[in-house]
């Protein structure tokens, strides 16, 4: 494939909630695909040595993300935990081959060495929590990029159930506790979401402000 036809990939029109894959991409066509596309968009964007995947967030899958991330800013408040939200920022890796923009992602234990308001982030420095909906596809591959990269936690939604993994001995072990907010369950995440069913965005977060009182009461 050619790098104009490549760059053609931008006039793309995906439907929500769909995706398209493209084999042996040099990396260097993935970075000038990167810049021709720019930041102002809502695709979402995955190198995996050579593959590369585009895809465009169905309406469930925005809502479910950014209520995870109201969750996780609202519990780093309410518990005194530093925190640096970085949304779906591009996470590059030229040394491995790969890059990927998760959901959300965060830096907590090492949120304060994230200073400024454009930081320098040292490569080998991925956030400590990354966040991934996954509504109409297996997340198998994404779990292979977020492993390589280095992230040490992941909450997953996929099949409308929240799970949390934890990066051990290369792997990610399936736990039914946070990490990064250990008072919080995968259980227990499920259920804020399940409160959308019957009531609004801000019924969870109060849902939340609440328990997190609990825990340091």
């Amino acid at each position: 494939m050619t790098l104009s036809t490549l760059l053609n990939l931008s006039q793309i029109q995906l439907a929500p909630g769909s995706s398209i894959s493209l084999m042996n991409i040099p990396w260097e066509q993935y970075q000038d695909f990167l810049n021709e596309l720019g930041d102002d968009r809502i695709t979402r964007i995955a190198y995996n040595q050579g593959t590369l995947t585009l895809s465009m967030p169905s309406k469930l899958h925005e809502i479910v993300n950014r209520l995870l991330a109201q969750i996780i800013v609202t519990l780093a408040e309410e518990l005194g935990i530093g925190l640096r939200n970085l949304g779906s920022a591009t996470f590059n890796r030229e040394d491995l081959d790969r890059g990927i923009e998760p959901d959300s992602c965060f830096y907590i234990q090492n949120a304060h060495r994230i200073i400024g308001l454009n930081p320098t982030i040292p490569e080998n420095l991925p956030p400590d929590l990354a966040v991934e909906v996954d509504i109409t596809s297996n997340s198998a591959s994404k779990l292979s990029l977020y492993k390589a990269l280095g992230i040490p936690e992941l909450w997953a939604f996929q099949g409308n159930v929240m799970t949390i993994h934890i990066l051990s001995n290369d792997r990610y072990l399936q736990v039914a506790q946070s990490q990064a907010f250990p008072s919080v369950t995968a259980t227990q995440l499920n259920q804020w979401i399940q409160i959308l069913e019957t009531a609004d965005d801000i019924t969870v977060i109060r849902s939340v402000r609440a328990f997190a009182q609990r825990s340091v009461g």
